[in-house]
């Protein structure tokens, strides 16, 4: 009893004691069993060089910033592809989009041209959601998808993100063009007009001929024959017609898990949405843990800017969308706070790629800029198009203001965040990621990585090889695109360079760089200014041997086929084909 009357009379002492106390105990279960919270944003077609923790002094991002001064800034991470489609299909499963047929032989069709189309991330693919689900996580995703929506019928949403793993998902499940937003020149008609008008012409010329040849009796062939070519002529003629008037209505749309709620989407409300969904889906899950995947429309054009942000940069209409979209960011991370979650969420900011060069209007650059390295967004070997920032926060946890010039990838967050989560990384198949825990937490000097594979749609275009003992970062381009005009460094006559055929040129022996000495690519070396060259190349040369007996053929989701636009698959919201409808300014997320 005595006992019991001193503690209640030590109560006060006690109670300020209790917090110095707790604390070791939170950070050892921060840092040994706790479970984070899980919060990844993801920017689109952001270069390197937008961001100021990144060096540029144009233009403000200062919660970009803060997430740097507070955590770990990467300054070699690598996108798995230059293009939208493939590498998010790789940030999502860890692995090369190759080896799940996310990528494509085309030239021209290198991501999904059309919501109604059968292509999109196939259904056997494990993403970190679909662990983390199952390990208990409450899993959101809002934003841009661009990774297909249905396989055989417009209802079955095979390709959707409530079927990878996606508790809940708000967003756009295509990716903004110049289309979507009225008044723009039409950005999308233009390539189907190219491509799908040269294909019904072929088609329309052999089934002419077909033709004539029945009615004369020239040659016997049979009425099937020339109704499947009158059939196929049709699936190339329609994208193309109706490219010019249906692509806003049809691709430009807005989702809530698998009901539509605009279409099409009113392109200057959608940033404060998905900012007011951010916020939301961070509330109710605030017990956790939880994981959210923030994917930005930003920074990709037609750069639809609210008018607070309009002429706030000195980057013109770029750099204020750039400011936009660090607006939002700073929303999202001021949810976190509030809630009390900050010491509790593993923070991760990065682009999908490098910035849009060939982007231009009235003359003028109109997309992002890489900073020194070359090359950008489209071009599967040269570091401006796939080095990107990659910014990690967990306070307590991970050390602040922290840089590391380490070869890092954005597949590695798969096998981060599953073992983060308590789950366990598919033994079924080839994980390229590779888990960064050791290296943000400096427990090792160096990243896991030895090899990395550049890819331009199917075909290897470059191999960086990571030489720890000597501190080389070795780059050997076996493939460069042809810039147009010659001395561009971009394909501003193609728009985006192609990966093959008379676009691009071979090199052998490959060029080789020195990252680590040269990392804007700019001298070459050869046998003469460099005494390793032979050795560098047979090396590497070994090692995509070795790769390319891993990557075992799949059917490619991108192919032609897959690509064009199939009516019965159109997610329509309204009357078909004149979809049309607005459930936003009836629905209790709206503004």
């Amino acid at each position: 009893m005595g006992s019991l009357l001193i503690s209640y009379w030590n109560l006060p002492a006690l109670l300020l004691v209790f917090p110095l106390l707790w604390r070791p105990c939170e950070s050892q279960r921060a840092a040994g069993d706790y479970r984070p919270n899980i919060l990844l944003i993801l920017a689109d077609d952001l270069g390197i060089g937008d961001v100021g923790c990144y060096g540029n002094e144009t233009i403000r991002t200062p919660n970009i910033d803060r997430l740097a001064k507070e955590g770990v800034k990467l300054t070699q991470h690598i996108s798995a592809a230059a293009l939208c489609t493939p590498s998010r299909a790789a940030f999502l499963t860890g692995r090369y989009p190759v080896r799940s047929g996310m990528e494509s032989t085309s030239e021209m069709l290198r991501v999904i041209f059309w919501l109604g189309g059968t292509g999109g991330l196939p259904t056997n693919e494990t993403t970190f959601a679909k662990i983390l689900q199952q390990q208990g996580y409450t899993t959101g995703l809002i934003g841009k998808w661009h990774l297909g929506v249905s396989c055989e019928s417009r209802t079955d949403y095979c390709h959707h993100p409530l079927n990878h793993g996606f508790h809940y998902y708000y967003g756009m499940p295509y990716t903004l063009f110049n289309d979507c937003q009225t008044g723009q020149a039409p950005e999308l008609g233009k390539v189907y007009k190219r491509y799908f008008w040269f294909y019904f012409q072929m088609i329309a010329l052999a089934l002419l001929t077909v033709a004539i040849g029945k009615l004369t009796g020239l040659f016997p062939i049979s009425w099937k024959i020339i109704t499947c070519l009158a059939l196929l002529a049709s699936l190339f003629l329609i994208p193309w017609y109706t490219s010019f008037t249906f692509v806003r209505h049809w691709n430009c749309l807005m989702m809530r898990n698998y009901e539509i709620t605009e279409q099409p989407m009113r392109v200057e409300r959608t940033a404060s949405l998905m900012v007011k969904e951010a916020v939301s889906f961070i509330e109710r899950n605030k017990k956790g843990p939880f994981l959210l995947f923030f994917s930005f429309l930003h920074v990709h054009t037609p750069l639809v800017t609210t008018e607070r942000f309009i002429g706030t940069s000195r980057h013109g209409l770029y750099g204020d969308n750039v400011e936009e979209m660090d607006w939002m960011v700073g929303k999202i991370l001021e949810a976190v706070d509030k809630e009390g979650l900050r010491n509790t969420t593993l923070t991760y900011f990065a682009s999908d790629h490098g910035g849009f060069l060939e982007t231009r209007k009235e003359g003028a650059q109109w997309g992002g800029w890489n900073g020194i390295y070359k090359g950008g967004k489209g071009m599967g070997g040269w570091e401006g198009g796939i080095r990107v920032p990659g910014i990690f926060r967990w306070p307590g946890v991970l050390p602040a203001d922290t840089v590391i010039d380490e070869p890092t990838s954005l597949m590695d967050i798969y096998p981060t965040v599953i073992q983060l989560g308590g789950g366990k990384v598919p033994q079924d198949r080839i994980i390229d990621g590779q888990n960064l825990m050791p290296l943000l937490q400096r427990h090792v000097p160096h990243s896991e990585h030895e090899f990395m594979f550049h890819y331009c749609g199917t075909y290897l275009h470059a191999v960086r090889w990571h030489q720890k003992e000597l501190g080389a970062i070795w780059k050997a381009h076996y493939v460069t695109p042809v810039f147009s005009p010659a001395d561009a460094g971009a394909c501003y006559e193609e728009r985006m360079c192609p990966c093959s055929g008379e676009y691009v040129t071979h090199h052998d022996p490959p060029l080789l760089f020195d990252l680590s000495k040269d990392p804007s690519e700019n001298k070459p070396l050869s046998v003469d200014t460099e005494p390793r060259f032979v050795a560098v190349i047979k090396r590497i040369r070994l090692a995509v041997q070795e790769h390319q007996k891993t990557v075992t053929p799949v059917p490619l989701q991108l192919s032609l086929l897959n690509n064009v636009w199939k009516p019965w698959l159109q997610p329509c919201c309204g009357t078909f084909p004149m979809c049309w409808c607005d459930k936003e300014t009836d629905n209790l997320h709206s503004p």
